[in-house]
């Protein structure tokens, strides 16, 4: 069958015509204003070791933050009385009298029937069947459902959950109807008033919290570098870019994996949609990966998982077995990330699935693993600030645009969210975190963590202008204020291989909206 392209006789409407003399406008990509900060990075070499014990970092975190609580308190109390008794202030938890109406600070500790312990290590340890996952510490029900627990205060409910303050001195536990209301944690630094009772448990009638730190003005970071080099500090630019927050890509290297993935990546470099689609693509300065960029990548498999290699291959197995290792994952992300990266720069933070330490703070994903991408990275000794491709730590503190922005892969909050009975607001959680001054409050009672001994690094000193917290169940964003005028701005970023949700924040205005990748499959 011949096929005829077109004649002299056709017209305009013929295919086959001379190329066109139309000229399409380039489009440049906006650049950003880029500072990654050094905020938890852990001594290397033999300057990191695990002899101190975490007390020494629950003492410190005390006595970073109690000054600050004690400031917020005194102005709060001091004309505080009940029937002409006035609050004294006491400075142990151990010198509060019973019937005596006063405030202490100290550490909040709850007492939670299924909090981790040493006696379900063991149980796993002897093969013991586990029991179901736990969503809620408080909680005996798997799903989470809190109907047979207690409030988070009150304390001691049918679950059996208690509240304690406690110093150096001792503990103290607290009870009240006041404390149904509040978000309480392990580890949060708080004030309280009350009286003691004749059972001997404090009767809280009011709390306060360090609440927000001070808050650098934007270009802070910026302005100090460069008057320190005698040059002019204006940092502005005419045109405000956005950067692109993504999480939970959970890359498995499964053929049928990639379809959305390789939609987010055109997306980004402007391959697809419309002229107006790649205009908007083209103001995106920065890519920001919030964790778990893989599926299964954790250096420390599951009790389960090496039980079931276990049995897959006939023998017991310890530690490490090259036959289970599947390189395919961090392949995938290799290319993801070198195709990505002549086009713009990328901020890459480690999650719980991904191939770094797994304790908090998670340090940066080793340059090995990135044959393709490394070439972007800075070299090791290199003293000049991040490279174009910033792998990084989790927590993770940077400076875009003159914004300080802290961001996380999700492991705080979401072992927060286990304390609550009552509480599915990411938001509150986020907002009682900050308030708190403590990026991951339940480090190290529930979550792991480097065994701080000088000070505790989750303390934040600085407020950020915007906190990011990566891979949870849905987008979600609110701007909070302080006690001196702070903003910030809360972003919840969804994992992507459940969403498809893409976040981009203007680096002008902080507000983020939504580009969603959808996959639909013929019926």
């Amino acid at each position: 069958m011949a096929v005829q392209y077109g004649t002299e006789d056709e017209g305009d409407d013929s295919m086959l015509h001379a190329p066109s003399d139309t000229e399409y406008p380039l489009l440049d990509r906006v650049k950003s204003t880029y500072t990654s900060l050094p905020t938890y990075q852990l001594p290397k070499g033999e300057d990191r070791h695990y002899q101190q014990q975490y007390a020494d970092m629950y003492f410190a975190r005390l006595a970073q933050i109690k000054p600050a609580v004690e400031q917020i308190a005194s102005e709060a109390w001091a004309d505080f009385g009940i029937a002409g008794e006035k609050a004294l202030r006491k400075d142990r938890v151990l010198d509060v009298r019973q019937g005596e109406l006063c405030w202490v600070i100290g550490t909040v500790y709850m007492e939670m029937p299924l909090k981790p312990n040493v006696l379900e290590d063991i149980g796993k340890e002897h093969w013991i069947a586990a029991p179901p996952p736990r969503v809620k510490y408080d909680s005996g029900m798997a799903n989470g459902d809190s109907e047979h627990g207690a409030h988070a205060g009150g304390g001691k409910g049918l679950s059996g959950a208690q509240i304690m303050l406690e110093d150096e001195s001792g503990r103290l536990r607290l009870t009240g109807s006041y404390l149904e209301g509040g978000l309480l944690v392990t580890g949060a630094i708080v004030a309280v008033v009350g009286t003691e009772n004749a059972d001997g448990d404090f009767e809280v009638l009011e709390i306060r919290v360090p609440d927000l730190p001070r808050q650098p003005p934007r270009w802070e970071t910026e302005d100090g570098d460069a008057a320190v080099n005698g040059k002019s500090a204006s940092q502005k630019r005419s045109k405000a870019g956005k950067v692109a927050i993504v999480s939970g890509l959970g890359m498995s290297g499964d053929e049928g994996d990639t379809l959305s993935l390789d939609m987010l990546m055109e997306y980004l470099l402007g391959e697809s949609a419309e002229p107006g689609s790649q205009e908007d693509a083209s103001a995106i300065s920065r890519l920001i990966i919030a964790g778990n960029s893989l599926s299964h990548g954790s250096p420390i498999p599951s009790r389960e998982e090496m039980a079931a290699v276990a049995k897959k291959v006939g023998r017991k197995t310890y530690g490490y077995d090259s036959s289970s290792y599947n390189k395919a994952p961090t392949d995938r992300l290799d290319q993801w990330l070198a195709s990505l990266l002549p086009s713009m720069p990328i901020t890459l933070l480690p999650g719980e699935q991904d191939p770094t330490s797994t304790s908090l703070p998670q340090q940066p994903i080793h340059a090995a693993m990135f044959p393709h991408s490394r070439a972007y990275m800075n070299a090791p000794a290199a003293n000049e600030g991040a490279g174009w491709f910033d792998s990084t730590t989790n927590p993770a503190e940077c400076s875009v645009d003159g914004w300080r922005l802290l961001a996380t892969g999700g492991q705080p909050v979401d072992d927060v969210y286990k304390y609550l009975p009552d509480c599915e607001e990411r938001l509150e959680m986020m907002e009682a975190m900050l308030r708190w001054r403590l990026t991951a409050p339940t480090a190290p009672d529930t979550l792991w963590c480097y065994p701080f001994q000088d000070g505790d690094q989750f303390v934040l000193k600085e407020c950020p202008h915007v906190y990011i917290v990566g891979n949870q169940p849905k987008f979600e964003t609110v701007v909070i204020e302080g006690p001196v005028g702070q903003q910030v701005r809360l972003v919840a970023v969804p994992k992507f291989k459940d969403t498809g949700e893409l976040v981009l924040l203007d680096c002008e205005t902080l507000v983020p909206e939504v580009v969603k990748f959808e996959v639909f499959e013929e019926g």
